[in-house]
């Protein structure tokens, strides 16, 4: 095939697909959704996404009544952000706990393209990115994100960092990005575009679970690892829960929690992940138990 041909079929390609064309800088690579009871959940760059899509007129009065669920009157519904192009009103809540993770919440209420009502909700931890929230709102209110980015409630496998997995039929999805597998370990990841927000992002979650109350850390070291075939450094955190009383100590039936902390490169995005499991887990011989064997060998 002639060369010259070969690149304009390729311009036409993308030409012809709006989800191509609307994803200039990878993005649908990078999420990952989920659909259970009427919500969408999607998680990217280490932010929580959920979207949800309800009947009646777009006013303060239908928004409240409709999205119970986010706790907002028509006191709250004052800020409106005109570069969107359409009706809307937003609003953005701060917490600090523990010192220093500032979780950012982002509430974003729309009228859909049917006249409808559309509620975001946007949670990252020391950061906000208003222009990424704007871009997404747009997406899902122009119906432009692809079904591949979907995976089913009932898992036999996950797309992970675009590479599937499988499971079988035993694991549950915990959250968006965050699977376990009883005795078998428990992961949670996301995506990034680059490396700094990706160690940012496990940097947050080592930090929030030190804070933790109800054990206590007996080891905290740094670890030689492999993550998808590369070479990097993980954070390991051992939590003993001796003694300690609580509904996941008590379905678990574990003494001890190792964790690890990974942020490495993964076909040309980044990832941030925490893996764990508890002591009574079935540990292969590599030291680890099988959902962690899938992405991750010690060195």
């Amino acid at each position: 095939m002639n060369i010259k041909y070969t690149h304009v079929l390729l311009i036409v390609f993308f030409a012809a697909c709006p989800a191509f064309a609307q994803d200039a800088d990878g993005l649908f690579f990078r999420l990952n959704g989920i659909t259970n009871s009427g919500l969408d959940f999607f998680n990217v760059d280490g932010i929580l996404i959920t979207s949800e899509k309800a009947g009646g007129e777009f006013s303060k009065k239908n928004i409240t009544k409709t999205f119970k669920r986010y706790d907002v009157d028509e006191s709250d519904l004052s800020l409106v952000d005109s570069t969107l192009g359409f009706p809307n009103f937003y609003k953005q809540r701060t917490k600090e706990d523990p010192a220093g993770i500032f979780t950012n919440v982002t509430y974003y209420f729309i009228e859909s393209i049917d006249k409808k009502m559309i509620a975001f909700t946007f949670t990252a931890i020391n950061k906000r990115d208003a222009e990424f929230e704007r871009k997404f709102v747009r997406l899902v209110r122009d119906n432009a994100i692809t079904k591949s980015v979907f995976s089913p409630m009932q898992m036999d496998s996950i797309n992970f960092a675009n590479r599937k997995i499988p499971l079988g039929s035993s694991c549950r999805w915990m959250g968006i990005n965050n699977v376990q597998c009883p005795y078998y370990g428990q992961m949670n990841w996301s995506v990034h575009k680059d490396s700094a927000d990706a160690s940012q992002t496990v940097n947050h979650q080592y930090v929030i679970l030190k804070s933790k109350k109800g054990g206590k850390i007996v080891s905290d070291t740094e670890v030689t690892v492999v993550f998808e075939g590369t070479e990097t450094k993980a954070k390991k955190i051992v939590y003993d829960f001796t003694g300690v009383k609580s509904a996941l100590v008590g379905m678990s039936g574990g003494k001890t929690l190792t964790a690890y902390y990974v942020a490495a490169p993964v076909r040309n995005n980044f990832v941030s992940c925490v893996m764990s499991f508890w002591n009574n887990d079935s540990i292969n011989p590599s030291g680890l138990p099988p959902l962690l064997d899938q992405v991750m060998r010690l060195k």
